[in-house]
């Protein structure tokens, strides 16, 4: 008789002491600042396979953190200003909802996180020690990218389909960069690399605004629609070619000072945005891969050693029409000279200013020539002058490529 009265008692009591291990397991995996100081505090918190709140690494902990045990770290995963930690790691963790955040390590050598495919956003600055990344299955996605200042030879592992901003610049030893990306919504800049620099996109075929600086190759054979600007500065490769671009649908595309460039070849492009600029890229000679283009929002400028410039489908420019070639280009700007203002005696299929000029020869000192801006002006035309008819211009091209977009760097750096 007496157990038949213990016996619900006791299962109370055990109902109640799960429901207490229960809350109390429940609090431990959720906080909103999960602080690691040491292996041991990441040993306490391996009950929980999710992590809820942000996890943040101190500045004085053991030199190895591994957190493999915990599969889901939901909030921001950060580790700065650290000299200590040689080795961060895990086997398998696979999403981090938040920004994966490293900063200023300089004894850092090991990132090994063989299972993880998905970040909220990557920013690594000043990574001094590694060489290489260990992402097994690879990062598959993340809204933005940042990877600046580190001692890395390539991006292995960083490998996402689609990203709002991708920012890779200062990483002097870097070497190869090859990503399945297949569209990106705000900005792609990758500048101050390392000298060799090979990038190649496959399977981008959608893209914002791109800004490429000191790069040895850079590969975009599927790329089709430029939303915003594309930028080439101050690159190492002799050719470029974008065999699918149709289109950039508000903003420019440019050229500017890369000194071993010949050829630029975008055979299928018939509309640009904004305007189209090339200059000082003193190895070319000729502009003739662009076949169907037909239609520029902006200006036209170009600077350089030009013999031959042929747009032979061009039948709209909105802007100003302004070319200046330390070269004989005088049969090409007698094509162009049909185009002009009415005013300046051509058909009016260029609705800005008519400039075309031969053999000057400080052609390519002037890298930011007038405004590609839409402009309705139609002063008188100079075709043969020696005058320097780039002498006091003074816009700034940066300007018109769009200050949103550089802005934009600086606030992820």
């Amino acid at each position: 008789m007496l157990s038949k009265q213990i016996l619900p008692v006791l299962v109370a009591a055990a109902g109640l002491a799960t429901a207490a291990t229960t809350t109390t397991s429940s609090s431990a995996c959720k906080q909103t600042t999960f602080t690691i100081n040491s292996q041991a505090d990441i040993t306490d918190l391996l009950s929980c396979t999710t992590l809820t709140g942000d996890v943040v690494i101190g500045n004085q902990t053991d030199t190895t953190l591994d957190f493999t045990g915990i599969d889901v770290i939901d909030g921001d995963l950060s580790l700065l200003n650290n000299n200590l930690v040689s080795t961060l790691k895990s086997s398998s963790t696979t999403k981090i909802t938040g920004a994966f955040h490293l900063q200023n390590l300089t004894t850092l050598s090991t990132l090994a996180f063989t299972e993880l495919t998905s970040v909220g956003s990557i920013n690594w600055v000043s990574l001094t020690a590694i060489d290489v990344l260990t992402f097994t299955a690879g990062i598959k996605t993340a809204s933005s990218i940042v990877v600046s200042d580190t001692f890395l030879s390539n991006l292995d592992g960083l490998d996402v389909v689609s990203a709002e901003t991708i920012n890779i610049n200062n990483n002097r030893r870097l070497v190869s960069y090859t990503s399945s990306l297949g569209n990106l919504t705000d900005l792609l800049n990758i500048n101050a690399n390392g000298l060799n620099l090979e990038v190649s996109f496959p399977e981008l075929t959608w893209i914002a605004n791109m800004t490429i600086s000191n790069v040895s190759s850079f590969s975009v054979p599927a790329l089709q629609i430029v939303n915003g600007s594309m930028r080439f500065d101050s690159n190492f490769f002799t050719s470029f070619n974008a065999p699918n671009l149709t289109s950039t649908s508000s903003g420019d595309i440019s050229f500017v000072s890369n000194a071993e460039l010949t050829n630029i070849t975008m055979p299928l492009l018939t509309s640009i945005g904004g305007g189209f600029l090339i200059a000082n890229n003193t190895a070319q000679d000729k502009v003739n891969g662009f076949g169907k283009l037909k239609t520029v929002g902006g200006a036209i400028n170009m600077r350089g050693n030009f013999t031959d410039i042929e747009l032979p489908s061009l039948n709209d420019v909105k802007g100003a029409f302004d070319i200046v070639s330390t070269g004989d280009i005088s049969a090409s700007c007698a094509t162009f000279k049909k185009l002009a203002p009415s005013s300046q005696g051509g058909n009016g299929d260029i609705q800005g200013k008519y400039t075309c000029e031969s053999n000057n020869a400080e052609a390519n000192s002037d890298t930011n020539p007038t405004s590609t801006a839409t402009s309705s002006s139609s002063s008188s035309t100079s075709t043969s002058s020696n005058d320097n008819a780039a002498a006091g211009i003074s816009v700034n091209f940066m300007a018109v490529l769009g200050l949103a977009g550089v802005a934009a760097i600086a606030q992820m750096l």
